[in-house]
């Protein structure tokens, strides 16, 4: 007959089966049972419900052993790659363990906090700030960071992460309050980055020790940054004029690139002429002294030879230009000089015709002619009459 079936005698095999009677065992009784079962029976041996018996110290002992071993290994405990544990003993610092398995004395006694000292953390701010130009500026920033000292982290401050934020609007109103719209705006957006982080970074570590964070920072970003709504427009106007004017600047600078160099090339030119010239005359006059020292040395040396010379040479100078001839000639009765003048008509003639060819050309130089009266005309009448001294 099945267990299940009516008149199966309540044959349950997943009910358990109770001693006596319909009511369920009591508490100490199963404790009693525990303590015959191991040899350490108390009290009467009659083993009835009225009874009363107590466990053993040995019993005592092993459950005492049994639970402390339980508490020493609660103590254990595994630090994950890239975090740091903070030990605590009653609630003062003992020491930061590295990753990898330690112990502590279990609790109440020591107790660890780990701190996840390689997650980036970030915090954002978007205000509107003055400058030092007194205009208004929508600074839009955020910041990374993590901690770089535990300790600090868990003990000094109550909110690290609020002291960063806190000091974080500090730093950006710092230095926007130190730099004009224009800078903050256009091409000063990496140095005031740059700047606050510098500064976020001194407020962290030189404030007093009991208040520092143990926070380092890695990176700042300007996520935006722009003027006030109410006068974008004008901004933009602003903004396209000053591109006009580096375009501007930046042609000037191309036409100057092109000019300058010829300029200079010309400049290199009339300077070397110059030293050629400067040269060709220093030579010239140095052989022209030279010479005059030479002559010198020579006119001294034979003073009356040299004199005559130099009048032979002055008068053949002088008498070489002018348009008459003198001639010594004897008179006709043998006595005495007579002096006969000659008239060079050929000369004259030329000399007439390259004066009127030198006045031609001038009236041509001139842009209105004036009249001119013609020239009279040369007459020449030789003289072939001969004096004779007398």
């Amino acid at each position: 007959m099945a267990w299940n079936e009516p008149g199966g005698g309540g044959q349950d095999p997943w009910r358990t089966p109770r001693r006596s009677g319909d009511t369920p065992p009591k508490i100490d009784q199963w404790i009693k049972d525990l303590g015959r079962k191991l040899g350490n029976q108390g009290g009467d041996s009659s083993g009835g419900e009225g009874g009363s018996g107590m466990p053993s110290s040995t019993t005592i002992g092993l459950i005492a052993g049994a639970g402390l071993a339980l508490w020493l290994a609660s103590g254990v405990y595994i630090v994950n790659d890239g975090q740091r544990a903070v030990v605590t003993q009653f609630g003062k610092y003992v020491t930061t363990a590295t990753p990898g398995p330690h112990w502590h004395l279990p609790a109440p006694i020591q107790s660890v906090q780990t701190v996840d000292v390689d997650q980036f953390r970030s915090k954002q701010m978007k205000m509107q700030m003055l400058t030092s130009d007194e205009n208004i500026v929508e600074i839009e920033m955020a910041v990374q960071f993590n901690v770089k000292d535990p300790r600090e982290f868990v003990f000094n401050t109550r909110d690290p992460e609020g002291v960063m934020q806190a000091s974080f609007e500090s730093a950006v109103r710092s230095v926007v309050g130190k730099n004009t719209m224009t800078f903050v705006l256009t091409d000063g957006r990496a140095e005031v980055v740059t700047m606050v982080k510098q500064q976020l970074q001194d407020m962290l570590d030189n404030a007093d020790p009991a208040f520092r964070t143990g926070m380092e920072v890695q990176t700042v970003n300007m996520q935006d940054a722009q003027p006030p709504e109410s006068v974008q427009p004008a901004f933009a106007d602003a903004i396209k004029a000053r591109e006009d004017e580096q375009r501007l600047i930046n042609e000037a600078d191309a036409y100057s690139a092109g000019i300058l160099p010829v300029a200079k090339g010309q400049a290199a030119q009339v300077v070397e002429d110059a030293r050629g010239y400067r040269a060709r005359v220093e030579n010239a006059a140095q052989g022209e002294s030279q010479r005059f020292l030479d002559l010198l040395a020579v006119v001294k040396s034979s003073p009356e030879i040299n004199r005559q010379r130099m009048y032979l040479e002055t008068l053949e100078g002088v008498m070489s230009k002018s348009s008459k001839v003198l001639m010594d000639t004897q008179s006709s009765s043998g006595q005495g000089n007579s002096n006969v003048v000659l008239l060079p008509l050929d000369k004259m003639l030329q000399n007439v015709q390259d004066a009127s060819a030198a006045s031609q050309a001038a009236d041509t130089l001139k842009p209105v002619a004036p009249a001119t009266s013609a020239a009279p005309a040369v007459r020449v009448q030789p003289d072939l009459r001969s004096r004779t001294a007398p």
